[in-house]
C-alpha cells in the first residue's frame, strides 16, 4: 500500500497533512504519536473506511477471489461482534460474508488460537471486553489478509492474551502480510516492529527503525481516549 500526500480535515480542523507512507509485505509498522495525532483516522483511511480530503491511497495486492480471504483486515475500537450470536456463529457469519468456505473445524480452530474454543457456543453478548476483543481478533485473523490494520488490539487483554497477540502478529509477518499496528504499550511492542512511524503536528514526524526512535516527552503513543472524529464506540460488555 502506498499513501501519497494524504490529508484529512473535518470542517476547519486539519487532522492530517501531506502523509506519505509505503507499507510493504512481511513487515510490522508501529504507528505512534500523542492523543489526537490522527492515528486512528489514518488507519481508517488505509482500511478504506474514511475517504481522505487530499492525496491518494494505492493498493498493490490483487482483489481477493472467493474463498481466498481479504485483501485488508481491519480491527478498530468497535468489535463488530453480534451479541445475540454465539462466538462460533459470529465467525461463521463473517467468514461467509468474505466468501470463505470455513467449516466448523476451521472456525473452532480460529477460536482456539485466541483461547475461546471452550466458549464457542456462548452468546457473545455475555463476553467481557477482553473476550470480545479476542473474538474480534479471531474474526480478522481468520481472513488471513494481505494487509493487517490493528488499532490498539491489546485493549482489554490480560498478559497471556497480549503474548498471544504478539505471536499472531509475528505469524502474520512470517506469512508475508504487511501489518500496521497502533499500540497502547509502545515500549513493550517496539521490539516486535520493523519500523516506527510517529505522527505529530498533523504529519509524519519520524519514520525509521525502532532503535533510532527517541520519543519526545508525552509522545509515546497511547490512544485509549483519542478524540478522533472517526472513532467508533466500543461494543458494551462486562468488564474484563
Amino acid at each position: 500500500m502506498k499513501l501519497s500526500g494524504v490529508g484529512m480535515r473535518y470542517g476547519s480542523r486539519v487532522i492530517l497533512r501531506n502523509v506519505c507512507l509505503e507499507i510493504v509485505p512481511g513487515t510490522v509498522t508501529l504507528l505512534v504519536g500523542p492523543n489526537g495525532a490522527g492515528k486512528s483516522t489514518l488507519l481508517r483511511i488505509m482500511a478504506g473506511l474514511t475517504r481522505p480530503s487530499a492525496g491518494t491511497v494505492e493498493t498493490t495486492f490483487e482483489r481477493p477471489s472467493p474463498g481466498r480471504g481479504a485483501g485488508i483486515g481491519y480491527l478498530g475500537h468497535a468489535t463488530f461482534i453480534y451479541p445475540g450470536l454465539s462466538a462460533l456463529e459470529n465467525l461463521a457469519f463473517w467468514s461467509g460474508l468474505h466468501g470463505l468456505d470455513a467449516g466448523k473445524k476451521t472456525l473452532t480452530a480460529a477460536l482456539a488460537r485466541v483461547g475461546l474454543a471452550r466458549y464457542a457456543a456462548e452468546r457473545a453478548g455475555g463476553f467481557s471486553r477482553g473476550m470480545a476483543q479476542r473474538l474480534n481478533l479471531a474474526r480478522v485473523l481468520l481472513l488471513e489478509p494481505d494487509l493487517l490494520l490493528l488499532d490498539e488490539p491489546g485493549t482489554g487483554l490480560d498478559q497471556g492474551s497480549l503474548t498471544m497477540l504478539r505471536q499472531e502478529i509475528s505469524l502474520a509477518r512470517t506469512r508475508g502480510a504487511g501489518v500496521v499496528w497502533i499500540s497502547h504499550d509502545v515500549t513493550a511492542d517496539a521490539t516486535q516492529a520493523d519500523r516506527i512511524v510517529a505522527l505529530a503536528d498533523r504529519g509524519v514526524a519520524f519514520d525509521g527503525a525502532p532503535a533510532d526512535y527517541a520519543p519526545a516527552t508525552g509522545r509515546t503513543g497511547t490512544d485509549r481516549t483519542e478524540a478522533d472524529a472517526a472513532r467508533a464506540d466500543d461494543t458494551p460488555g462486562r468488564p474484563a
